[in-house]
């Protein structure tokens, strides 16, 4: 796993305005929706490709047009750079499906 720099969630979500801290552990988590099945998982396909590049996967589910992710790193205990540049991702990638 690459390296990481623990952060903690508040410190994550203060670039995050549309994220939220889980609740009872050093998480952050969001709920995408999109306009389909189909936009829905070609985010998820998107994101895959970037968590396999960095060794460093979400906590997903998916329901029909719903993603509902949480991100934390489990070696490190907690929220750490690793979660927030996945996020940050996410939430490009997410706007970029809604616009298309």
């Amino acid at each position: 796993m690459p390296s990481s720099t623990h952060i903690g969630a508040a410190a994550a979500l203060q670039s995050l305005a549309t994220w939220t801290a889980a609740d009872g552990r050093d998480a952050i988590q969001k709920t995408f929706r999109f306009a389909d099945f189909n936009a829905a998982f070609g985010f998820m396909t998107q994101v895959a490709l970037l968590a396999e590049k960095m060794d460093h996967h979400p906590e997903w589910s998916n329901v029909y047009n719903r993603v509902e992710v949480l991100l934390t790193t489990h070696d490190a205990n907690g929220v750490t750079d690793l979660d927030l540049r996945l996020a940050q991702f996410m939430d490009r990638h997410a706007a970029a499906a809604v616009k298309n």
